[in-house]
């Protein structure tokens, strides 16, 4: 598949969920831990507001929220752009990669790779240059600096990754930074699984003695609440009025109630939720890994985020063995080839159900 031509996210969900069986979802990463107390009191607090409060917030968002996230990146207020989730902030940084004003327009991603990345450069007018991941799932140093180059105008990394799991090297990550400088690309960085690094070596952009990049994240995974929409971009200082205003013509803001939560979240949540998050996916892992290997899979174990990504004995990857899974195994798993080239013949599975052991039994039962 050269992109994400088809919404098959949302086509094999609603396969699943018109399935004559029950199915264990393993498709999505949606957390099924729920968010922290304090982001529901926030809720409570932004629905108790007075009607002004209930109106346009700043466009690059509530100064509150604006100035937590500043002190946990640590970067001035200024550069924090809170966004319509992470996907419109990669957006944004995409599409100011490939603006007029700047040379290329050819943007680099490592493959496999989330579908979005490359429908977002073609979206933005941009062509697709796709690199392969190094045999771990993990980002080739070389491979990536050597695809940079004149018509590159950015590059889009994803650490941890989505699907592969795996958690780059931090010295590999400031080579490419380097390397997209010196070209002048403008490098976007996504690190919305931030939070669930289980390696112990994931290091943000932002913390490299590197040229900076767009780093992104979100609340949608640090806290379990994907349907909040609420994301941030920390921008290079030279791009911030560029962002800023692309964002307001493109949502004007985020929702008001939403960054209320966030920021309260942020503010009173403690280390343990995120512990707690970070031990419960662990634990999954480890079992479901198990049950990969109990039926000859070939797998790359995963080191951060929410995914295993498997070579299923008999199973294509592709979205008619994928449907066939779950009609007769009972679970729903994403079809690699939606990833690209690196991920065909295999499939994604989410870990963000506690069914994970019943689904392992289920791939054992139809497999071994």
């Amino acid at each position: 598949m050269t992109g994400y031509d088809e919404p098959l996210f949302q086509q094999v969900v609603a396969y699943a969920a018109d399935a004559d069986r029950d199915v264990v979802g393993m498709v999505s990463g949606d957390p099924d831990w729920g968010p922290p107390p304090s982001l529901r009191e926030g809720l409570h607090e932004a629905a108790d507001a007075s009607a002004d409060d209930l109106q346009y917030p700043p466009s690059p968002g509530l100064p509150e929220l604006r100035d937590l996230l500043a002190a946990r990146h640590g970067v001035s207020r200024r550069r924090v752009l809170v966004t319509a989730g992470a996907t419109e902030a990669v957006s944004l940084g995409v599409a100011r990669a490939l603006s007029d004003e700047r040379e290329g327009d050819e943007v680099v991603v490592v493959d496999p790779t989330y579908p979005y990345y490359p429908a977002q450069a073609r979206l933005h007018g941009g062509r697709v240059r796709r690199v392969a991941a190094a045999p771990d799932g993990g980002l080739d140093e070389a491979a990536v600096r050597e695809a940079v180059g004149p018509e590159t105008a950015g590059v889009v990394l994803n650490d941890p990754n989505n699907p592969t799991g795996a958690v780059y090297d931090p010295d590999a990550t400031r080579a490419v930074l380097e390397t997209a400088a010196d070209h002048d690309a403008l490098l976007v960085r996504d690190e919305v699984y931030d939070a669930f690094d289980l390696s112990g070596r994931f290091e943000s952009a932002l913390a490299l003695d590197a040229p900076d990049p767009v780093v992104v994240s979100a609340a949608s995974k640090t806290f379990a609440v994907t349907g909040l929409r609420v994301g941030w971009a920390v921008v290079p200082e030279c791009h911030v009025d560029a962002l800023q205003t692309r964002h307001l013509l493109t949502t004007i803001s985020a929702s008001r109630p939403a960054q209320v939560a966030v920021a309260r979240a942020l503010r009173e949540t403690g280390e343990a939720y995120a512990d707690g998050a970070r031990s419960r996916l662990r634990e999954r892992r480890d079992r479901f890994c198990a049950a990969l290997d109990a039926v000859g899979a070939d797998y790359l174990p995963p080191r951060g985020g929410f995914y295993v990504l498997a070579d299923l004995p008999g199973v294509a990857g592709d979205l008619a063995s994928v449907e066939r899974l779950i009609d007769d195994a009972g679970v729903a798993g994403m079809p690699g080839d939606a990833f690209g080239a690196g991920a065909e013949g295999r499939v994604r599975f989410s870990l963000t159900t506690a069914r994970v052991d019943e689904a392992g039994a289920r791939l054992r039962a139809h497999l071994g």
